[in-house]
């Protein structure tokens, strides 16, 4: 037993060195993305290539795998030493497979890629940013035949995200929900009415979005004690522990919309990693279990919470207030408007209904990207393709097109499902939260924001990285993931407001 607790202290040990660097990396990448001049970017690189590679000898040093080897002979552990040994361990193997060159150039490819890609974006010229992507879409199949994988070499980097889904299952699952969203639009565009979204149009100042986009963060609990807004061009959360985690917006002066949704978005993900408790610092669990658990919750807060009638008519007060032109506009008015369908180009502005065609695209081109059915030069035709197939629209130009989100120019092939599975994730563990408390909806009509609150933090943030998250909704709902609660969600909703 001493020589068992002898380990496990030095198991933290080493997995606060690796938190330490993680963060650092974390707190320069951060400054990447909001305000670092351009030209200070490719020596910016440089310095994440050592620090990562650093990290690496870390995650990869003999120490480490003699604590695995140590580790792997003993059977009475509690669930957090459990996990904690099986992370460090996925990370030991998945990195160890990686040369170390290779791992350091990765690094200082994705700092390179995603300057350019800002600039094609601003652009719209998806050739200047087309050689750095073909770079990591090589470099990342040429990591998959280190890694290995089974089935599908799509599975692989799923399970970077999303332990425990493939894409068989996220085939079945995503087919599910394509055809209840396709079947439920089609009911819509047949519906006589369309929500009246003219009176949106107008000019919102940069300083006034900020001041709502503030308070509305604090009210439903993001603590700016341990966090603070900024502005960057694609809205993102970063955290360095559970005292210091930052989130992102973007402004635009004609649409205050973006702004406070994407607020509201990264203050779900944020609440998530400010409400992991302390105990769980410098084991390695303590963050989000996986993208769709995180996305469930920023997803939660944004639609099933944020675009609810309840929420607004709380809020509507604070609006009118700072946007005098709103009083003669009716909450139920109010409310059809922020949830009008109508398919768009732009993921982050997709209406709640179409988003998860939008990603079902993205999952689809990656596939076929990573499996090499497409190659690069064709995604620009094969994004149009798509979009006109699944929304009827077409893209004009590369920037509200193929260029339209970062991930890609960050390396992160294997991320977009998480998006819709956090959909999928949210309205089940909403289903359970209203068992809970009834009259949920009730209570943020009053800004009682607090209950919601507690009830992630006890049901599923209390927990970090503990539970797997296929284990992780059985232990909340009792069922693993289904589409059922977020079709039946769509449909009462939808219904309601077009009057089907």
């Amino acid at each position: 037993m001493e020589k068992l607790q002898e380990n496990i202290t030095e198991l933290k040990e080493q997995i606060k060195k690796m938190e330490y660097l993680g963060n650092a990396l974390g707190v320069l990448y951060w400054d990447m993305r909001t305000g670092i001049p351009k030209k200070a970017i490719p020596y910016r690189g440089e310095i994440l290539g050592y620090l990562s590679s650093e990290l690496y000898k870390l995650q990869t040093s003999e120490k480490i795998k003699e604590l695995m080897d140590y580790f792997k002979n003993v059977d009475e552990l509690d669930d957090v030493t459990k996990a904690m040994v099986e992370n460090v361990k996925k990370d030991y193997e998945r990195t160890k497979k990686i040369p170390a060159d290779k791992y350091r150039e990765f690094v200082i490819l994705q700092s390179a890629a995603e300057a350019k890609w800002e600039e094609a974006k601003e652009k719209s010229d998806f050739n200047i940013f087309k050689p750095y992507l073909e770079k990591l879409v090589n470099t990342t199949k040429e990591f998959l035949e280190y890694w290995g994988y089974e089935g599908n070499k799509y599975n692989t980097l799923l399970d970077f995200y999303e332990p425990g889904v493939t894409v068989e299952k996220l085939d079945k699952v995503f087919t599910e929900l394509r055809e209840a969203i396709v079947d439920l639009l089609n009911r819509i565009k047949n519906s006589r009415y369309s929500p009246d979204t003219e009176f949106f149009r107008g000019h919102y100042p940069r300083n006034t979005q900020e001041k709502l986009g503030k308070l509305i963060l604090d009210k439903i609990g993001y603590d700016f004690e341990a966090g603070r807004l900024d502005e960057s061009m694609h809205p993102f959360t970063v955290n360095f522990g559970n005292k210091d985690v930052r989130v992102t917006t973007h402004y635009y002066e004609n649409d205050f919309l973006s702004s406070v949704f994407s607020c509201i978005h990264e203050g779900g993900h944020a609440i998530y990693e400010q409400q992991i408790p302390d105990e769980l610092i410098g084991t390695g669990l303590a963050g989000g279990t996986s993208m769709g658990i995180h996305e469930s919750q920023s997803r939660f807060y944004e639609n099933v919470i944020g675009r609810s009638i309840e929420f607004w008519s709380y809020f509507y007060p604070e609006l009118t207030a700072i946007y005098p032109q709103f009083k003669d506009i009716s909450i139920e008015d109010f409310y059809k408007g922020i949830n009008k369908i109508q398919p768009s180009l732009i993921r982050v502005e997709a209406d709640e209904l179409t988003y998860s065609l939008h990603i079902i695209i993205r999952y689809e081109i990656e596939k076929q990207l990573i499996n090499g059915e497409i190659n690069v030069d064709e995604l620009p035709k094969v994004w149009n393709e798509k979009y006109k197939e699944y929304l009827g629209i077409e893209p004009a130009n590369d920037s509200e097109g193929v260029l339209q989100d970062m991930h890609w120019s960050a390396g992160n092939f294997g991320y977009f499902p998480s998006y819709a599975l956090g959909n999928l994730y949210g309205a089940q563990f909403f289903n359970k939260m209203k068992k809970d408390i009834p009259d949920v909806y009730e209570k943020v009509a009053r800004g009682e924001f607090n209950i919601i609150k507690d009830w992630l933090r006890d049901n599923i943030h209390k927990y970090g990285k503990i539970y797997e998250p296929v284990e992780l909704i059985k232990r909340v709902t009792g069922e693993e993931l289904t589409a059922k609660y977020f079709i039946e969600y769509l449909n009462a909703k939808y219904s309601r407001i077009y009057n089907l």
